[in-house]
């Protein structure tokens, strides 16, 4: 059986799920299933690569601005009708060589008319067409394209996003509440986890009794870390701080230079690493943008977190937002300041972080990978 997956770079959650899938799909049933993960709007079309990029760019710089392109996203709807998408010819002659079994898109723009080509590339063969969304809610922020009533499924990440699915018309029978699709190592086992975590904090001179603030940036190193160090230098508290800095080397270099002259705090800015997992057993809390990647993992892993808004949040972390605040399992800052009055809050008063933790397993939805891959595999 041939899977074929269809992502776009747009952030990094959808990669991390179709890297999450092609994983799993493998853990499960090896040899018999074949996996290729193809960026679709990337390699079909300049135009759609060009848009790409330019959500990643705004993103990086000024969030905000993304209430004006997801809501033109909305209304144009460039790829919900497979004879007007640009560069089409060239998705056709993939899947017409590699005669996939499922089509599984992990993107809200990859559902409609790419599946109508797929089909209509092998008329003679019932190719399997199946959304996996990641979103942890529905309401404003969540895109119409995700639901496609003529696919033959939908798995939803959460009951919440289960229900919008029903909402907005996708048959009841189609819709499987599958839980989070992360990648095997955050369902590995605890005690493993904690041996590499403990290795790690060596290596870094961690101390895993101190307060430690992880903050995160997404793969193209955008962050406003530098601003954060500032107003936790002020608190006066003995603080470690893992600084994330993906491929951004300039603020990798500045960071560095800020800990020399704050020797009071301990800091390590860190370069792109796959020791994450690792890196979350140490932290005591978490500080990153309300993705639903990053987001899941917290969720999943019981670590306390502190959304990061400052410089707006874009119209799909507000479900994200959404959902934490319905279960009462994050806290939420939009300047420095505020996100440092959360961790000084954390530090005066640790039963904050228990409840948080306790709040974070009671969000956590009950399905397995495992389960969504044999519903996939199985999808009649």
């Amino acid at each position: 059986m041939r899977w074929l997956i269809l992502t776009s770079s747009t952030g990094t959650g959808h990669n991390m799920r179709a890297d999450s899938l092609r994983q799993w799909a493998d853990r499960v049933f090896g040899s018999s299933v074949e996996v290729k993960i193809h960026h679709v709007l990337e390699k079909t079309h300049p135009i759609y690569g060009f848009g790409v990029g330019l959500y990643n760019v705004i993103q990086r710089w000024c969030p905000r601005l993304h209430h004006i392109y997801f809501n033109y996203l909305e209304l144009a709807a460039l790829h919900r009708e497979g004879a007007k998408i640009l560069g089409r010819d060239s998705f056709i002659k993939l899947v017409t060589e590699w005669a996939p079994d499922h089509i599984i898109s992990v993107h809200a723009h990859t559902n409609h008319g790419f599946f109508d080509l797929a089909r209509r590339a092998l008329p003679q063969k019932k190719i399997r067409c199946i959304t996996y969304c990641g979103e942890l809610s529905g309401g404003y922020g969540l895109s119409r394209h995700w639901v496609n009533s003529r696919a033959d499924g939908f798995i939803g990440a959460t009951e919440e996003m289960c229900a919008a699915s029903r909402s907005v018309g996708m048959p009841a029978k189609r819709i499987y509440n599958g839980g989070f699709l992360l990648r095997p190592s955050f369902y590995g086992s605890g005690t493993r986890h904690e041996r590499e975590a403990e290795i790690l904090a060596k290596e870094l001179d961690l101390d895993r009794s101190v307060f430690t603030v992880l903050l995160s940036t997404g793969l193209a190193g955008a962050n406003n870390h530098l601003d954060i160090l500032r107003e936790i230098a002020a608190l006066g508290h003995p603080l470690q701080v893992i600084a994330l800095c993906a491929h951004n080397q300039r603020a990798k270099r500045r960071i560095e230079v800020f800990a020399r002259r704050h020797p009071q705090l301990k800091i390590r800015a860190l370069a792109h690493t796959d020791r994450m997992l690792a890196l979350k057993r140490i932290a005591s809390v978490l500080v990153a943008r309300p993705g639903t990647g990053s987001t899941s993992e917290a969720i999943q892993l019981g670590l306390p977190l502190i959304h990061n808004g400052i410089g707006g949040v874009m119209p799909q972390e507000l479900i994200t937002v959404k959902y934490c605040r319905l279960h009462a399992c994050a806290r939420f800052g939009d300047t420095p300041k505020a996100i440092v009055r959360h961790i000084h809050d954390m530090i005066k008063e640790p039963k904050i972080l228990d409840d948080l933790r306790t709040r974070l397993a009671e969000a956590r939805p009950a399905g397995r990978p495992e389960q969504i891959m044999h519903w996939i595999h199985d999808c009649p």
